[in-house]
């Protein structure tokens, strides 16, 4: 059975429908965020170091909970997801940077363990209403993201 190590909690600046996890030491990921961020309407999209999140709406605050667990941890029902995504990371820091478009990271997500690749699983509820939102204003706390996150094996 999977422990949960850790919980995080942060806000997360939208802006041009997404935001990105990354590799703490940004030397390490060749293409770092946002460089070649994704128009698609993938949820999530993968590349070497990263992880891109894409949004329901344009520019907002958000919410964002990180758990780290020891093994691969149930799926959550906490919430009714919209989507979710899942996919695998690598970190040498046992850092992430969460990445908002056009600012520098200024919030981290700390995995505890440096030189190891990670499963993540990431959801979220308010799309819809935070894309119908952001048409008229500038909204916060409307859309949540969850990530869970555990050793690849």
């Amino acid at each position: 059975m999977a422990d949960l190590r850790s919980k995080q909690e942060f806000e997360v600046g939208v802006e041009f429908y997404s935001f990105a996890l990354q590799e703490a030491d940004d030397s390490l990921v060749p293409v770092a965020y946002p460089e070649r961020a994704s128009d698609a309407d993938e949820f999530v999209s993968f590349f070497q170091g990263r992880v891109d999140i894409r949004s329901g709406g344009h520019t907002h605050t958000a919410t964002l909970a990180a758990e780290v667990w020891d093994a691969a941890p149930p799926e959550d029902h906490s919430r009714d997801w919209e989507v979710k995504g899942e996919g695998e990371i690598a970190s040498q820091t046992g850092e992430l940077s969460i990445c908002e478009m056009g600012g520098s990271p200024g919030n981290y997500i700390q995995l505890g363990e440096t030189e190891t690749r990670w499963k993540l699983r990431v959801y979220c509820s308010g799309r819809t209403a935070v894309r119908d939102l952001a048409q008229v204003e500038v909204p916060s706390y409307v859309e949540h993201y969850l990530v869970q996150l555990w050793p690849a094996d």
